[in-house]
């Protein structure tokens, strides 16, 4: 029980709750902070030149004392993927299920940081004291290994997380959901509920993903091709049902894709694969086999730029090439906003004269996400006193927000999160009190923050417009323009077709530099303002093109 009763539980969504990815909720109690996952989110297709997006670690730096730990769910990039860029900022100690943490460990190694100092193994049923808080461990069903929801043990009551999750009632590792500690959880009594939002919108049920190697079997027996499946590499028990499809119709597997590499290297260290042995071969002694011998499982679902599908759809794969002999089998569904990089590739690999095989027309795809009828049976089991979606658009929040009232939940013991919005739950009631600092931080390459909203506009500029450079050198102590001006454009005009437009722009440039030593004007900054104001004018009035303008002004009066 809270010793203070005016004290109150702080529930602080700091990522995952305006889209899909970037997942991390921060729980603080008078002194005491925990976290719940630290994902990733991938660029948008305006973010030019960005490789990831973290979610702004400012209000837990501010609150570095408490924190007490970084509790995941599930081994997903947007669950785990930021917490090496939160480690380099802060010193905390990370629980995990084995798979969870063996994945994690690698991202960590490619940091630098020694993951022995802060990893930490916790099992399914396992519950373990963080300052205030108790937080258990507790079984779901996800499309990766060793996925968990956690019940939080609070002064202001239970809260429980349920990661992301779905009802396999036939999993692949024979470990089901446990729907009856759930119940009893309902029975003892929940504060409040976060729940996967995904897929709330699909009426039903998601099929097992037994279904899968079912669809593998069928396509298998008998096939005379090569075949190539694209899956996402973190699906440990889609990967072991390919091998087992591969076994047992005498294929060898071969593996391309840097992240399906190193996560099946976990999984089979860690024991969450079997793979018989002289089942999987290098990618170049694939050429010592017909090809009804060979399965290629390769990352690219996605259409990603630089993926090994990617590369083998262009014809730029160093090792396979795709043809007449090859069945391609996309055993994913599209994350939405990639469909058209996945619409790219499949026309590329239909050109190359491959057989395909899809989502749509075979079941060689489920959802690791439940469906609003096994949203309802967590619901109902719970019996939450207050609810708050999670992990989603705000049109899958609303769309949850909208069942939990079907369920008989009154509006206002259900709130629709934002990023930074803090839920304040009271010993009596629960509502919404003020932000914390949050948004998204941008790495490029090695850089983390240090590409905002200004670079991202400029690169946008660049990409739709192109530049022009120009270059003058003057006497500023005597107002004197020594040079003739030197025009470079690039991704604007190609400057040997377009001489008279060029001598205009000198002409502009020699003119606005005049002026300005006319009026007295001696200014570098200034003068080059001007004659960037001039030019885009120019520009304007005879190509309506807005290309960014970069005056360099040489002073050799320095």
């Amino acid at each position: 029980m809270a010793k203070n009763k005016s004290e109150k539980l702080k529930v602080i969504p700091l990522g995952g709750v305006d889209g899909i990815g970037s997942n991390i909720t921060a729980f603080e109690y008078g002194g005491d902070i925990v976290v719940i996952d630290c994902g990733v989110s991938f660029p948008e297709d305006d973010m030019l030149g960005i490789d990831l997006v973290i979610p702004d670690f400012t209000y837990l730096e501010q609150n570095a004392e408490k924190l007490r730990a970084v509790l995941l769910t599930h081994g997903h990039e947007d669950h785990i993927g930021a917490v090496p860029y939160l480690l380099k900022q802060l010193n905390v100690p990370v629980y995990g299920t084995r798979l969870t943490l063996g994945i994690l460990e690698n991202k960590l190694a490619e940091h630098g940081i020694l993951a022995a100092s802060v990893l930490n193994e916790v099992k399914a049923g396992q519950s373990l004291k963080f300052g205030c808080f108790t937080a258990e461990f507790i079984r779901v069903n996800h499309s990766i290994a060793d996925s968990v929801a956690i019940a939080l043990q609070t002064p202001r009551g239970t809260v429980v997380h349920t990661g992301d999750f779905k009802i396999d009632l036939t999993p692949i590792d024979d470990a089901p959901i446990n729907l009856h500690r759930f119940a009893e959880l309902g029975k003892k009594g929940v504060k409040l509920l976060l729940c996967d939002s995904t897929n709330v919108e699909r009426s039903g049920y998601t099929p097992s993903e037994k279904i899968v190697g079912a669809s593998f079997d069928r396509i298998f027996e008998g096939c005379d091709k090569r075949i190539v499946i694209a899956t996402f590499s973190s699906n440990i028990h889609r990967i072991q049902q390919i091998i087992n499809a591969s076994v047992k119709y005498g294929r060898k597997v071969a593996i391309t894709g840097r992240s399906m590499i190193n996560v099946m290297r976990a999984a089979e260290r860690l024991g969450y694969m079997d793979i018989p042995e002289g089942t999987l071969i290098e990618l170049g002694d694939m050429k010592r086999y017909l090809p009804n011998q060979l399965t290629l499982i390769t990352t690219g679902s996605q259409g990603e730029p630089m993926s090994a599908l990617y590369r083998m759809a262009l014809g730029e794969h160093s090792t396979v090439s795709l043809g007449s002999s090859d069945l391609v089998i996309l055993s994913s569904s599209p994350i939405p906003g990639n469909e058209k990089l996945i619409s790219n590739i499949v026309n590329e690999l239909l050109k190359r004269g491959v057989s395909m095989i899809r989502d749509g027309a075979v079941d060689v795809h489920v959802s690791g996400h439940a469906c609003a009828e096994e949203l309802k049976i967590i619901h109902t089991l719970l019996k939450p006193e207050y609810f708050m979606p999670v992990h989603g658009e705000y049109k899958h929040l609303k769309r949850h927000a909208d069942l939990a009232l079907e369920l008989g939940m009154e509006g206002k013991r259900i709130f629709i999160p934002e990023t930074g919005k803090v839920l304040e739950v009271g010993a009596k009631k629960a509502q919404f009190g003020g932000y914390v600092p949050c948004g998204q931080i941008y790495v490029d390459g090695y850089g983390t923050g240090d590409v905002g909203n200004t670079v991202l506009k400029e690169r946008r500029h660049l990409a739709e417009d192109g530049m022009l450079l120009i270059v003058f050198s003057a006497d500023l102590a005597y107002r004197t323009l020594l040079s003739d001006v030197e025009i470079i454009s690039r991704g604007f005009v190609y400057m040997r077709e377009n001489e008279s437009l060029v001598e205009e722009v000198k002409a502009q440039v020699k003119k606005t530099v005049n002026d300005c030593f006319g009026h007295g004007n001696r200014d570098m900054n200034s003068i080059k303002g001007k004659v960037k104001d001039a030019v885009s004018s120019k520009l304007y009035s005879k190509t309506k093109k807005k290309p960014m303008v970069i005056p360099v002004l040489i002073d050799v009066s320095i």
